[in-house]
């Protein structure tokens, strides 16, 4: 660890050189100041951990003194000094423990009705509401780009971008298949239904790191889906893209122009080809850390939405609110926090196994 540190404490010195070489470079200085902000945190605890260490070293050199008094005094520093070296040393390979590179980025969510028909889909709307209300208490924007809604106030399927710092470090562990079990609204007998609905994220893409060749898609447009009367477009604004190496279809019709639609529909086929790249490198490497969608079976379910018993229970990590009103208000971060500790504790571990 010492050795990393060193490295890092080297790099952390040859940028403040070379922000000093590049002042007049605006761009360039502003790549280095962002670079060494990174670092500065980590290179302020290594030295003072190192400075722990030393006096560690000097304290145990006086615990062999003669001197009665000078010995007890180093005996006490060591009783101090010690603890303190290992929390130093924890919060340290806390901060070497390397981030995932997407986190702080926008977010496109998919929340799809899976098995149990309208009243899926209704599970799919109460999702979304919950996922806008999380968004809306961190201060984060939603813009939906599609959704295809039921007659009764549900979602087959809704399509939505979150913007705001950290989204996708938060909101990544909600990928999979939410399960609900209460009893619907059309359920004349008092019977408690389960039905499911999937949820996809995806962390957005430039578009400098997915290239997608022209002869590698199809674009078709048509005329978006209206409400009737004035609202019913005259032009072909909705779009459709078809990506051939894949067979992934995007379609997207909520923006006024078909240019925005276009812009849009080839933003989130960046995120599933850079996605699906990801995955494919991933299990190559090691097991896939991250729950996918899977099927939408119930037996693939992370998350349990119990209303008879005002329960909801992650199975990932098997923890329980008993809270069923607040956490569908967006109290969701009891389950995501535990999630990211579990995620941590797994680099932290990978990190000492390299040592």
């Amino acid at each position: 660890m010492l050795e990393k540190l060193q490295g890092i404490e080297n790099r952390y010195e040859e940028l403040t050189r070379l922000m000093g070489e590049s002042a007049e470079d605006y761009q360039v200085m502003v790549e280095y100041a962002k670079e060494r902000a990174d670092l500065e945190p980590v290179v302020n605890k290594a030295r003072e951990y190192r400075q722990t260490i030393k006096h560690i070293e000097e304290a145990r050199e006086l615990a062999q003194s003669e001197d009665g008094e000078m010995r007890d005094l180093a005996l006490l520093d060591l009783e101090e000094l010690s603890p303190k070296a290992e929390q130093l040393e924890k919060e340290i390979k806390g901060m070497l423990v390397p981030k995932d590179p997407r986190d702080d980025r926008n977010v496109i969510m998919e929340i799809r009705a899976g098995t149990g028909g309208d009243e899926a889909a209704l599970f799919a709307a109460d999702l979304f509401r919950m996922y806008s209300y999380y968004a809306e208490n961190r201060r984060w924007k939603i813009e939906i780009i599609s959704e295809n809604e039921t007659g009764i106030g549900g979602l087959k399927e809704v399509i939505f971008l979150v913007k705001g710092r950290g989204a996708y470090s938060r909101l990544k562990f909600e990928s999979g298949v939410h399960r609900v079990q209460r009893i619907p609204a059309t359920e004349t007998q008092g019977r408690v239904h389960t039905s499911t609905v999937t949820v996809a994220v995806l962390a957005e893409v430039e578009d400098v790191e997915i290239d997608i060749p022209e002869n590698d898609i199809k674009i078709d447009v048509y005329k978006s889906a209206g409400a009737g009367g004035q609202n019913v477009q005259k032009n072909s604004t909705a779009v459709r893209i078809t990506h051939f190496p894949t067979g992934l279809v995007v379609a997207c019709q909520d923006e006024r122009s078909q240019l925005q639609n276009r812009l849009r529909a080839l933003s989130i086929l960046r995120a599933r080809l850079y996605d699906m790249e990801l995955e494919k490198q991933q299990k190559e490497r090691e097991d896939a850390r991250r729950s996918q969608v899977g099927t939408g079976e119930r037996s693939e379910k992370i998350r349990t939405y119990n209303y008879p018993q005002s329960r909801v229970t992650d199975h990932r990590v098997n923890i329980s609110s008993y809270n069923l009103p607040a956490v569908m208000n967006g109290a969701i971060d009891e389950f995501i926090d535990e999630l990211s500790l579990r995620e941590e504790s797994d680099r932290l571990a990978s990190i000492g196994e390299e040592d």
